[in-house]
């Protein structure tokens, strides 16, 4: 054993006392509390019960057996495990072995297409593959394409895939102790594809250290409201596997020696009866619409469901309604406090807004503007011109929101151009058009490529699809711009709803915006195309809608 006492730059820490590494954080508690209740698999979230209910040492434990069975499977330093899987206990220990063997994790999004599923398979030459067995058939076509089979099943409806083995038997003989390996804080654990709502996805490289920082950054969120942080009972019924939500709101709980509960997928009522059942008091509900469907289901069993634990909510892509918010207030009582963060894969310290903390602002503007507050206290944020020059804090035009933080990417794996672009001038671009709003809070206005440009006049399409979602006929909307010869850009609205009438959408978003926001068309669809995060693909309306205007343009 060697001792560097003289350098004072250039260190990389790496020993066991020193280190920091993902793998390390369940172990760590098992010192102070090894039989609380770190992870708990709400219904379906689970292959075998074994894995419901875990303590901090049990959940310790199967994840070194989880990295120890993956190095006796020779999978090298640095090698890929990739992962097809929905939320389960299983999963989410998978992710923590391999952080535990100093190995990389490449989950895949479990909605992608066949090809863009080789396409990412062949760019991460995984040395081993975990699928869900109620996946398989739609993992099978691009596994194939790639010439990968699976090495491991998390068999949740009881069927193996042939030539793998189930989780419990991948683990089952492998040693409890911790792996040995050498791990520096700056290495990479996981690699997460951005959503591809526009292009094929980008890998995003996470290291150990940026994954502390957005750990603790949103613990010290999340915890507000519980007399003591190990109180903390977080519920995620979002995606965690193959979404950066795993470090903000999956390893945040064991940063606090809290407790995170697993759902399977979104689902409100499943949502509620957790809530009940374990007494959560912290939850990630992605966005307005699961709060507002969480609020539904308690308003509709108020005598069955009690949500008087939850303190504090956090969600994201726009602003949510108040009267969702009065109504959970009424079930989980005055405390409760909802924020919304704006950020992303690649940069995830995210900007926030807390309803309760800037009531006026959010009674002024909500939901028709999308207010998201400050950046966090780990976030430089400013907001920049085309030519990425910083516009002045008084400015009233929008502008790109760029970032610095020790919570961000480590770059595109494989990809140096796209790391350099989106790098350029030393601060990261996220492609967020925000203006400044009231008291110097930060409105988010639209992604870049989705900001409208009709009749020479920007429009942003959150702004537009707040004031129809407060149609009393319409359930949901996405708003885009297509080409037109007048307008150059036409606003034009796709809803999922019954009982409207075209004029009559039209006339009461022409009471509520300019002229020029206003949508020219509104056009019924039967469901949105979107992201199982429920981020609509908007590329996918402009795409199959692109000529709406062409015979009345003629």
């Amino acid at each position: 054993m060697e001792f560097d006492v003289t350098s004072l730059h250039g260190r990389r820490a790496s020993r066991r006392w020193e280190r920091t590494s993902v793998g390390d954080i369940l172990e760590r508690v098992t010192w102070s509390r090894p039989d609380k209740l770190a992870i708990v698999g709400h219904d379906g979230a689970y292959a075998s019960s074994a894995f419901s209910r875990l303590t901090y040492r049990e959940a310790d434990q199967l994840a070194n057996r989880a990295g120890n069975a993956m190095l006796a499977r020779g999978v090298p330093r640095g090698g890929r495990v990739m992962l097809f899987c929905d939320n389960s206990v299983e999963a989410f220990l998978a992710k923590l072995g391999a952080a535990k063997a100093g190995l990389v994790c490449a989950p895949l999004n479990t909605m992608v297409a066949p090809d863009m599923a080789a396409h990412l398979i062949e760019r991460m030459e995984p040395s081993l593959a975990i699928v869900d067995d109620e996946l398989w058939a739609a993992a099978e076509p691009g596994f194939t394409e790639a010439g990968l089979r699976p090495d491991v099943t998390i068999a949740l409806d009881g069927e193996v895939v042939p030539g793998s083995v189930s989780f419990e038997e991948f683990i089952a003989d492998a040693p409890a102790d911790e792996p040995d390996v050498e791990i520096h804080g700056d290495d990479i654990w996981q690699v997460l594809f951005t959503s591809g709502t526009t292009s094929m996805p980008k890998a995003a490289m996470q290291s150990h250290i940026t994954a502390h920082f957005a750990a603790y950054s949103f613990a010290v969120t999340l915890s507000r409201g519980v007399h003591h942080e190990a109180e903390t009972c977080l519920g995620c019924f979002l995606p965690i596997i193959y979404h950066v939500g795993d470090q903000a709101f999956g390893l945040s709980p064991f940063l606090c020696a809290g407790t995170l509960v697993i759902g399977r997928r979104p689902d409100p009522v499943g949502l509620a009866e957790a809530i009940t059942r374990e007494r959560i008091t912290a939850l990630w509900a992605g966005s307005p619409a699961m709060l507002t469907g969480l609020a539904d289901t308690l308003e509709a069993g108020r005598t069955h469901y009690n949500a008087r634990s939850l303190r504090a909510a956090l969600y994201g892509w726009a602003a949510l309604p108040q009267g969702t918010l009065a109504t959970l207030k009424r079930h989980c009582g005055e405390e409760f406090c909802a924020t919304e963060i704006l950020g992303q894969t690649e940069c995830v310290s995210c900007h926030r807004f807390s309803t309760d903390e800037f009531d006026e602002v959010y009674r002024r503007t909500a939901p028709q503007e999308n207010y998201v507050g400050r950046p966090s206290p780990i976030l430089a944020a400013q907001i920049v011109d085309p030519l990425g020059v910083p516009l002045p804090d008084d400015s009233p035009e929008p502008g790109e929101v760029v970032y610095r933080s020790p919570s961000m990417t480590a770059g595109y794996y494989r990809d140096e151009e796209a790391t350099r672009e989106a790098f350029r001038g030393g601060w990261f671009h996220s492609g967020d058009s925000c203006a400044v709003g009231l008291e110097g809070q930060r409105v988010m206005l639209d992604r870049y490529k989705d900001m409208i440009k009709s009749g020479g006049e920007n429009v942003s399409s959150l702004r537009v699809e707040a004031v129809l979602h407060q149609h009393p006929k319409i359930e949901r909307a996405a708003v885009v711009g297509l080409a037109h010869d007048h307008w150059g850009e036409a606003v034009t609205a796709f809803v999922v709803g019954s009982g409207w009438e075209e004029q009559e959408v039209i006339a009461f978003c022409r009471a509520r915006l300019a002229g020029f926001e206003t949508p020219k068309r509104v056009v019924g669809i039967d469901e949105l195309p979107q992201t199982v995060g429920g981020k609509v693909l908007k590329y996918k309306l402009r795409a199959a809608h692109a000529d709406i205007y062409a015979a009345s343009s003629r």
